[in-house]
């Protein structure tokens, strides 16, 4: 039986591993190789003799775009990357920033920034350059792109308009489908709008995914993929009474969202191919497998993924003493789960759903201490990044209630203002990682003796 600082310490151990096996740059790296006018992308071959190709990446994902350039050598035509920078040399900054066939633009993130819009511009000239030439166009999305990327549908569309949006989008608890429903309708870059520049070229787009299972179009909106079932935007702003909040220009973009199907992408005979790289069953999986060579009885919970952040820890809760059959009943054991509860912002605190989860599943342990024994949980965005604040997330255990409220702190206090993170930072229970390069969602790791 683990003691309560073996499990602590094994959840980090387990986190850190899980991001280690979802590395973008090292995926990216396996996934595409030149071998003489042969280019190999995943499972998919492309004969690239007298062609032309152009890149263009977004997202928090660390893209390779250096390493693209050399193994397309004199086939890389220019490439554009807007996302967080991928090297950490100050010189090496300024040389790619001077280089010519090639640009990186720091686009922000939840909000859009000038440079986010300046990746869009570049991005448009690049594609009407491979349209001409009928060239191949390699696309590199990531979540986080929605933001790092755009350019707004309507000249009457200011930036202070776009942030103002994504903020309130971001504040109002809706899934992430329904917020690209809405950012679609503003946007000339998502819903396919951005492939359909280059209608004369074949497109293959490689995507680290931050979304469900099979909603690739939602992965940073879904600049090069036609949007499936999604919602009205109207319906969206409705559900979630936002139109008061909006600017008046977004609100008539919304308002004239086309009915019927808003596909971009024109038919066309070129090859229109996206291939998932890494997703949220793939750090799942991991994290499974590094509980397991540490001991622990581990169970992925697949059906406990993007439900309210209320019910989805109670379920956690209710899910981790049912790990313990009669063939492991006193063994260790670690559930797992994936996804992105939906969170609505109900105080100006800083924070985010992993860091709220975690106090939630804190409180809870609290109050029903014969439900989880000697119990660990570690709530982290494998992006390194929860919500406006700089943490990954926390890990809190049986005990975390008890020792906030011999230092004075109120948990419910801290919860209704939206301020989990300043909580955990008073008791030493922040997971910082920075930025990590990829992003394939939440990881929650619950762990109990």
């Amino acid at each position: 039986m683990a003691t309560l600082t073996q499990l602590r310490l094994a959840a980090r151990e387990i986190l850190a591993e899980s991001l280690r096996a979802v590395d973008a740059e090292t995926v990216v790296r396996g996934a595409v190789r030149r071998e003489d006018s042969v280019l190999h992308l995943g499972p998919s071959k492309i004969e690239i003799t007298n062609r032309r190709v152009y890149v263009i990446a977004v997202g928090k994902a660390r893209f390779p775009i250096a390493y693209l350039q050399e193994e397309l050598g004199e086939f890389f035509a220019a490439g554009v990357l807007s996302g967080p920078f991928p090297i950490s040399s100050g010189q090496e900054v300024e040389e790619l920033k001077s280089l010519t066939r090639r640009r990186w633009f720091a686009g922000a993130h939840p909000l859009p920034n000038k440079r986010s819009l300046g990746a869009a511009d570049f991005a448009f000239q690049l594609l009407e350059r491979a349209n001409t030439e009928h060239a191949l166009v390699l696309f590199l999305v990531s979540g986080g792109g929605s933001a790092m990327m755009e350019w707004p549908i309507s000249d009457d569309i200011t930036l202070a308009n776009l942030r103002i949006a994504n903020k309130v989008l971001v504040k109002s608890g809706a899934s992430i489908g329904e917020i690209n429903a809405v950012r679609r309708a503003f946007s000339a870059v998502k819903g396919g709008r951005l492939a359909a520049r280059a209608p004369n070229c074949d497109q293959i787009t490689l995507i680290i995914s931050d979304v469900p299972s099979g909603e690739e179009w939602n992965v940073a909106a879904g600049p090069t993929l036609r949007p499936k079932g999604t919602p009205k935007a109207r319906e969206v702003v409705e559900r979630y009474k936002l139109r008061s909040q909006l600017p008046e220009a977004i609100l008539r973009a919304v308002d004239a969202e086309p009915e019927g199907d808003r596909q971009t992408i024109p038919d066309s005979t070129k090859i229109r191919q996206h291939i998932v790289l890494l997703s949220n069953e793939d750090v799942v999986e991991a994290a499974a497998s590094a509980a397991g060579r540490r001991g622990f009885t581990a169970e992925i919970v697949r059906d406990i993924s993007d439900e309210p952040i209320e019910s989805g820890t109670e379920k956690l809760l209710q899910r981790l003493p049912k790990i313990n059959t009669p063939q492991t009943l006193g063994a260790d054991v670690c559930l797992i789960s994936g996804g992105e509860f939906s969170c609505p912002v109900r105080g100006d605190g800083i924070g985010g759903r992993n860091l709220e989860t975690a106090l939630r599943l804190a409180i809870a342990a609290d109050q029903n201490p014969e439900r989880v024994g000697n119990f660990v949980a570690l709530c982290a965005g494998t992006d390194g990044i929860d919500g406006n604040s700089p943490a990954a997330g926390a890990i809190v255990d049986h005990t975390t209630i008890e020792r906030a409220k011999a230092v004075g702190l109120d948990p419910l206090d801290f919860l209704n203002r939206s301020d989990a993170y300043s909580f955990f930072v008073a008791l030493g229970d922040v997971i910082t990682t920075g930025p990590t390069g990829t992003n394939v969602r939440d990881l929650r790791i619950l762990l109990s003796s």
